[in-house]
C-alpha cells in the first residue's frame, strides 16, 4: 500500500511535484498534462487520476513560473484533452451498449432506457456539471454512451463543460497562485477543492434520501 500513500503525497503537494516535472521533461510536460487529462475523462478505469486538483495546480505554478507552463497555452491544450477524452468515454459505452443491454445481468435494460431518457431531459446539467465532480466526471460520458443519449446534443454540452471546467479552475490557480496562504497551505486548498467538488453529490444524495423518505 506504499504507493497509495505516495500517490496521495503527490496529489497534495503537486505544486511541488509540477516544477520537477517541467525539470526533468521540460516542454513535454505539456503532453504529459493533456494525456494526464484525457485519461482521466476518457478512460472508465482511471478515475482516481487528478482532475481539479492538477488544474488549480498547473495554474498555481504558471503564475509564479511562467517561464515553465504558459497558462494559456495548457488551457487550450487541456480543454481539447477534456472534449477528447469524453468523445472517446462516449463512444467505448455506445459500442458496449448493446452488449451490456443484452448480456450483463447487473444492468436491467429498464435502467439503461431511464438513463437515456434522463440525458435526453436534463443533459445539459447533467454533463456540464459531471465535469465538476471526481469520479463522476469519468463515468458521465461512458454511461450517456451506454444510454444513447444523441450524439449531437452530448457533443455541443461536452464542448462547454470542457471549456468551464478547464478555463475556470485553471485560471482560478493562476489567480491565486501568488497569494501567500496557498502558497503555505496548498494541501489544504487542495482538500478544500475536492471537498467542494463532491459537495454535489451530498447534496443530491440528501435529495432524494428526502424524497424517498415523502413517498413512503
Amino acid at each position: 500500500m506504499e504507493w497509495i500513500t505516495e500517490f496521495l503525497h503527490t496529489i497534495l503537494h503537486l505544486d511541488d511535484a509540477l516544477p520537477q516535472w517541467v525539470a526533468m521533461y521540460g516542454t513535454w510536460i505539456y503532453a504529459i498534462l493533456f494525456l494526464i487529462i484525457f485519461c482521466e475523462t476518457g478512460l472508465v478505469v482511471t478515475p482516481f487520476l487528478p482532475g481539479d486538483s492538477l488544474l488549480f495546480a498547473i495554474g498555481a505554478v504558471a503564475t509564479v513560473a511562467p517561464e515553465s507552463i504558459n497558462v494559456h497555452l495548457v488551457v487550450v491544450l487541456l480543454i481539447a484533452a477534456a472534449v477528447l477524452g469524453d468523445g472517446v468515454n462516449y463512444s467505448i459505452g455506445a459500442a458496449l451498449g448493446d452488449q451490456i443491454r443484452e448480456g450483463n445481468r447487473f444492468i436491467k435494460k429498464k435502467h439503461l432506457d431511464r438513463t437515456h431518457a434522463f440525458y435526453e431531459k436534463y443533459g445539459a446539467k447533467t454533463i456540464v456539471l459531471a465535469r465538476f465532480v471526481p469520479i463522476v466526471r469519468t463515468f458521465a460520458p461512458f454511461v450517456a454512451g451506454i444510454g444513447r443519449m444523441t450524439y449531437a446534443k452530448f457533443a455541443t454540452y461536452n464542448v462547454v463543460g470542457a471549456i468551464i471546467w478547464v478555463a475556470s479552475i485553471t485560471y482560478a490557480g493562476y489567480g491565486f497562485g501568488n497569494v501567500p496562504f496557498v502558497q503555505k497551505n496548498f494541501e489544504i486548498v487542495i482538500l478544500g477543492i475536492i471537498a467542494v467538488s463532491v459537495l454535489p453529490i451530498v447534496i443530491e444524495f440528501v435529495r432524494a434520501r428526502r424524497a424517498a423518505d415523502e413517498l413512503v
